[in-house]
This record gives C-alpha cells, sequence and structure tokens, in this order.
C-alpha cells in the first residue's frame, strides 16, 4: 500500500510518562478522528465506518486498555472502549471546536502500542450473506476507502490508491467454499468480487458466523 494511503490506516500513538517511569499515558489529538469521523457521516453508507483500534506495534495483537479520557481545557469526559482496544468515539463538533484530547493507559505499562486505523463493515445483524450484499459491502468498502484519501490521492494522483480486489471475511470456525473466487484460510476467507455477483442471492453463510469484514487490499 502507498504510504501517502498507508497513514489512513495506522497511526502510532505519541506516548508521556504519566507517574514515573513504569506507567505511560497514550495522548492523541481529537480532530484526527473528527475528520475521519466527518467523512463517513457525510457519505451515504449503510455498512462501510472507520474503526479505531490500539494495537502492539511488534506484535499487532491487542493492547488492552486499562483506563481512558477525553480531556477540553475545561471539561473531562469518560472514554468508551471494548475489551478488544476498540475507541468507541462520539462525532462531536464541539470536541473538536474545544481541541479535546484522547488520554488512554494501557494494562501494560510496558507494552509499544499504535493506533490503528480500520476501514470495515458494520451493523450486518440480519444481512443474508449472499454475493450479492458482498458486492454491496465491498462497494461501500471502496468508496470510504477513496474519500478518506481525500481530493488529491484519489482524483489527481488515483495510481496511488491501493487495489481493492474485494473483501476479506473472517469467521468463527473454519469454512471452505468450491467457488475458485473465493479461497480460505482456515477461517479467514478472500472473496474476489466482481459485478456479475449483483443478482446472486444464494446465501453463502450464516452471518452470525461473521466476525468481521474489511477490504482485500492486492497492493
Amino acid at each position: 500500500m502507498n504510504k501517502m494511503v498507508l497513514k489512513f490506516v495506522t497511526v502510532s500513538f505519541l506516548a508521556v510518562a504519566a507517574g514515573g517511569a513504569v506507567a505511560k499515558e497514550f495522548v492523541m489529538s481529537y480532530d484526527g478522528f473528527y475528520d475521519r469521523l466527518k467523512v463517513v457521516n457525510k457519505g451515504d453508507f449503510q455498512y462501510a465506518r472507520v474503526n479505531f483500534y490500539i494495537s502492539d506495534i511488534g506484535t499487532n495483537e491487542v493492547c488492552s486498555i486499562k483506563s481512558g479520557t477525553i480531556l477540553t481545557e475545561k471539561n473531562e469526559y469518560p472514554l468508551n472502549y471494548t475489551d478488544k482496544a476498540q475507541l468507541l468515539l462520539p462525532y462531536d463538533k464541539q470536541l473538536d471546536t474545544d481541541k479535546a484530547v484522547i488520554v488512554v493507559q494501557p494494562q501494560n505499562p510496558v507494552h509499544d502500542c499504535q493506533l490503528k486505523l480500520q476501514i470495515e463493515a458494520n451493523e450486518l445483524e440480519g444481512l443474508a450473506l449472499s454475493k450479492q450484499s458482498l458486492l454491496v459491502i465491498n462497494s461501500e468498502l471502496e468508496e470510504l476507502l477513496t474519500d478518506l484519501s481525500g481530493f488529491f490521492v484519489s482524483k489527481l494522483m488515483w495510481f496511488l490508491l491501493p487495489e481493492q480486489k474485494g473483501v476479506v471475511v473472517t469467521f468463527k470456525t473454519p469454512k471452505q467454499f468450491d467457488d475458485e473466487r473465493i479461497t480460505c484460510e482456515k477461517s479467514v476467507c478472500y472473496f474476489e468480487v466482481t459485478d456479475s455477483w449483483e443478482d446472486n442471492t444464494t446465501v453463502l453463510a450464516d452471518i452470525n458466523e461473521v466476525v468481521k469484514v474489511t477490504p482485500w487490499i492486492s497492493k
């Protein structure tokens, strides 16, 4: 993936000492989150989202969160997050105006953590997992990736954009499909999406078995 696009996927924390040499806090400006949430909010996306996770730089494993806070000059708000270290941030113009910062303290103070911005499909409950629905999801993910890349890259330097071949679906259990455009490595399956899938409503698997759907980037 080109470096100009990669910045939308992985952003390192600014780490600052807190309470001596052992504890660490990670401080991030809210405006970077707000700018990306604004892109999603302005778009007509039913499934595509930008989600924010904290992971270990070396292993890519979850950096569990001990506590978190959203701070402005005058106010302090609790930071919501999941046990998978996903930051559940509000889309709030006032926080952007007030120059808010996000302060996160990891469970393991020696973890070398980073912030990952992941484009993925959410709120799939009730969806029939078919080639038709995967075509819709693929189109939304591709559009969001382009929107996040900005006008300069997407319009004037389109050749720098990563090529999206389809979607990657992570299941709860290993899967196999009798289709040359679908390859699986245990529970992770790669779907090479084509326009011919538009009218194919055959259910491929139970949607409740899906853990996540992300873009399949080929370069």
